[in-house]
């Protein structure tokens, strides 16, 4: 192919890939970005059969390599459950990490003798930053999908094995550096590794979201390192989209947690614990049957929808669009109050009600929703617990303390639909359960929502 048709072509490849992150700032334009970005990948994929003066001895491996991602893949991404998509994300950071170790290890060894300082530094990066993105991403999806426990894991001594490993990583860099060779790389990249592991160990659970975009962002400053060391201009603008992008949404992340990023990756180990009440209090809590929770929707003004986690696993978004549509039909303000963090990664829940085709209009931030609480008849929380919970503001050294929360309790009446009295994802009890104002709704949140709704038909 020409060299000027070539760098064209890339170009347009890179403009694609800056379009879909404009697309994906908003839910209204996710899905064309979504697109755009596919388009993009595609053409950057076709481009490297083209590229001038290259040649393709292995074509034949690279082609099964590329059928086999895709008949694995395909399936999966079909397959998989609302629920489980941050998981799905998790692994993707980490393998597109581990790839972009592998591929600057193996153009490593084959320059030899012949790397630069730059490339052999880029190298060094790549290797490191892609091996703690690759094992840190495995313990994301270990605590997600709940096969380890979702609390921080800490440990006597925690802290320095955590430095003392760093140390140690960052000595063998400096090995590769001066002295090059094999042996100094492979003991970089099992230091790498473990530091990836001791990095997520401590993060508790209701902090996975934000190790999650961190990590994306270091998936992507390999990949563009690795772009270097490929002399690989697009591998350089996308890995640089991405490492940008995913730095300012970790930012953007800890700020709505109400927390420093420091403070989220080690926390755990300058967190006070909690002081035990000794024998455990039983305390009632008031529930209701559908017909009581359609009777206090039926002769509201105003109700304020929170949707959490539970909405995901129970399949509910379409049902609770129905019961919108059918308070606003009988005259009802109808709103969605949606927290930055709520469920397992951002814009979780915004995903989730724009597959039930919910009007945009009716998603309210946090930033704007929380005044118009105490002016709101009714709050139903669907599946949501963390980030209605009041220890946010009033017990320090819980995991959530410090994070900003849906004000729920100013509102007239809470309604929580609930399967069980289980404690939400951080692993804290909710004070808000226990409030005179509040009702719950005990069952699957699918079904409960549809016993409501043809409650609500007949009255």
């Amino acid at each position: 192919m020409n060299s000027n048709l070539y760098g064209l072509l890339g170009l347009v490849a890179a403009v694609c890939f800056i379009l879909a992150l404009k697309g994906l700032s908003s839910p209204k334009s996710a899905r064309r970005g979504n697109i755009i970005g596919a388009i993009g990948a595609t053409l950057g994929t076709i481009l490297v059969f083209w590229a001038p003066g290259g040649h393709h001895k292995n074509l034949i491996p690279i082609l099964g390599a590329i059928a086999f991602g895709v008949l694995v893949g395909v399936p999966a991404a079909r397959r998989i459950q609302m629920t489980q998509m941050p998981q799905l994300v998790a692994l993707f950071n980490g393998v597109g990490g581990g790839a972009a170790a592998l591929v600057s290890t193996v153009e490593y060894l084959r320059l030899g003798k012949g790397a630069t300082s730059a490339e052999i530094i880029a190298t060094v990066f790549t290797v490191v930053v892609g091996c703690v993105s690759f094992s840190g991403s495995i313990i994301t999806f270990l605590k997600l999908q709940e096969i380890m426990t979702t609390r921080p894991v800490v440990f006597p001594g925690g802290r320095f094995v955590i430095a003392g490993t760093l140390a140690a990583l960052l000595g063998s860099a400096g090995w590769v550096i001066n002295s090059g060779g094999t042996k100094p790389l492979v003991i970089m990249g099992a230091l790498a590794l473990a530091f990836g592991v001791l990095f997520v160990l401590p993060v508790g659970g209701a902090d996975v979201p934000i190790v999650i975009s961190l990590l994306n962002a270091f998936t992507g400053l390999t990949v563009a390192a690795s772009g270097y060391v490929l002399q690989a201009t697009l591998l350089i603008v996308a890995g640089t989209l991405v490492g940008a992008s995913g730095t300012i949404l970790t930012r953007l992340m800890a700020a709505a947690m109400g927390r420093s990023l420091f403070g989220t990756l080690f926390g755990a180990f300058t967190a006070k614990p909690q002081e035990s009440s000794g024998a455990a209090e039983v305390r009632s809590v008031k529930s209701g049957s559908a017909d009581d929770v359609a009777i206090l929707l039926n002769y509201a003004q105003r109700v304020v929808i929170v949707p959490g986690f539970g909405l995901a696993v129970a399949q509910a978004q379409h049902t609770v669009r129905e019961l919108a549509d059918l308070l606003a039909s009988k005259g009802v303000d109808v709103a969605y109050g949606i927290h930055p963090v709520a469920g397992r990664m951002p814009g979780h829940m915004n995903v989730l009600l724009a597959e039930a085709n919910v009007p945009y209009e009716q998603l309210v931030e946090m930033e704007e929703v929380n005044p118009t609480f105490p002016q709101t008849d009714v709050v139903l929380v669907v599946g949501a617990n963390d980030v209605v919970n009041p220890a946010a503001k009033t017990t320090p050294g819980c995991p959530i303390y410090g994070m900003p929360i849906l004000d729920v309790a100013q509102a007239g009446n809470v309604i929580f639909l609930k399967r069980s009295m289980r404690p939400g994802f951080a692993g804290i009890e909710n004070e808000l359960l226990y409030d005179p104002k509040t009702t719950l709704l005990f069952g699957d949140a699918k079904d409960s929502l549809t016993k409501v709704v043809s409650a609500l038909k007949a009255l």
